[in-house]
Order: C-alpha cells, then structure tokens, then sequence
C-alpha cells in the first residue's frame, strides 16, 4: 500500500483536474538530479507491471509460429510469422507505422535473431526490441502481464513522464502503481532516493501536483 501522502497528491490532482468528455491518462513526471544521463549505465530503462494496470490498452504483437501463434492469437492484438517479419523488413515506412502504434513486442527467441536483422534498426533506437520468449515460456502469462506493464525510460534527459493510471481509477489504485514505480526507481538509481530530484502527477489536461 502507498503511503498517505502518495494518495493525497493523486487525489488532489483528480479533483482538480476539469471535467472533459473522454477518458484522461494519468501521468508521472519524474525529475532526476546528480547523475550523468550521457552515460547510457545511468539511464533509466525499465518495464514496470503496475499492480494495477495502466488504465489504458496496451498494444501487443507477437512474432511466433506453429502452437506459439496459435495461442498469442487469443490474447496478443496481432501475430506475426517469420514470412511477415522478412516482409516488414522489406518495407521501412510499415516497420515505422508498427513500431509507432505497438507498446510492447514479444518474440520466440529463435526469431530474435531475425528480428535483429530486419527490424533492428527501427525498433531499436525507438527501445522496442521484442521480449525474448523462452521455449518454457507460456505466452499468454507473458501477454497478459505486459498489459499491465509500463515501460519508464528517461534516454538522456533528466525529467521523463509515465503513464499511472486513468481519471476513472480510484486514488488509491493509482498511489499504489505510483509506489510500486517510485520503488524500482530507489532501487536502480546510483544515489537511490538521493537522485529523485522531485516527483509530480497530473491527468492529461490537469495541473501537477507535487508528490515528492
């Protein structure tokens, strides 16, 4: 469970934020100080599952063949084999559209090798290269977590923003996807806490508030 300050800040950020007629993300902007982004070591490059979930669809594709496709069918929003890759790799301007609209890619790990030839340097600069799918690996588990996963990426710049939620969720529910993020960060960052700068929530269109 988050703590109360945590849930205070996302309850005033939804409170605050004015009434629209669609769905509002929610977002954390994170702020880092005393460390060298130049150095790609001290990036931030992390996939996060949110306890509970991002509020959002999350677009899968899968590269697979045989059973692996057959299964990723049912839970993956597109299915792509071997024949489809050479053909992505064919044409840069859909290999772009893919990578654009796809959140997460998940591939058998003996396609990785493929991938890297034919999409690598487009999915690549863009953080995108498939997650490794281990021959003992259900597909579907993998899906279904990397629904509910957040990619928190900070490349070279010191402030960076992440989805936490949607304005429909409960302020606890998001204060809880906040400390799980905060958390990770603690724990990775060189300095821990030391090199959280500050940290502020907001909806799409509403005022950030600080929560730490």
């Amino acid at each position: 469970m988050a703590d109360q300050e945590i849930e205070d800040a996302v309850s005033r950020a939804l409170e605050d934020a004015p009434a629209r007629n669609f769905r509002e993300t929610v977002d954390l902007a994170i702020n880092l100080r005393d460390l060298d982004l130049n150095d790609p070591s001290n990036r931030v490059d992390e996939g996060i599952v949110l306890p509970n979930g991002t509020g959002q669809d999350t677009r899968i594709v899968v590269f697979a063949e045989g059973e692996t496709a057959l299964r990723a069918q049912d839970v993956a929003d597109d299915v792509l084999d071997g024949d489809a890759l050479e053909e992505l790799g064919d044409d840069s301007d859909a290999a772009k559209d893919l990578a654009g609209e796809t959140d997460f890619f998940v591939a058998e790990a003996n396609m990785m090798q493929d991938i890297g030839r034919y999409l690598g340097t487009v999915l690549g600069p863009r953080g995108k290269m498939p997650t490794p799918l281990q021959p003992d690996d259900d597909v579907v588990e993998v899906v279904e977590r990397m629904k509910n996963t957040v990619q928190v990426r900070s490349r070279d710049r010191r402030t960076f923003h992440t989805r936490v939620g949607a304005d429909d969720m409960s302020a606890e529910a998001i204060s809880d996807n906040i400390d799980v993020i905060v958390r990770r960060l603690e724990a990775d960052l060189e300095k821990g806490p030391l090199n959280i700068d500050s940290i502020y929530v907001k909806t799409t269109m509403g005022p950030s508030v600080e929560v730490a």
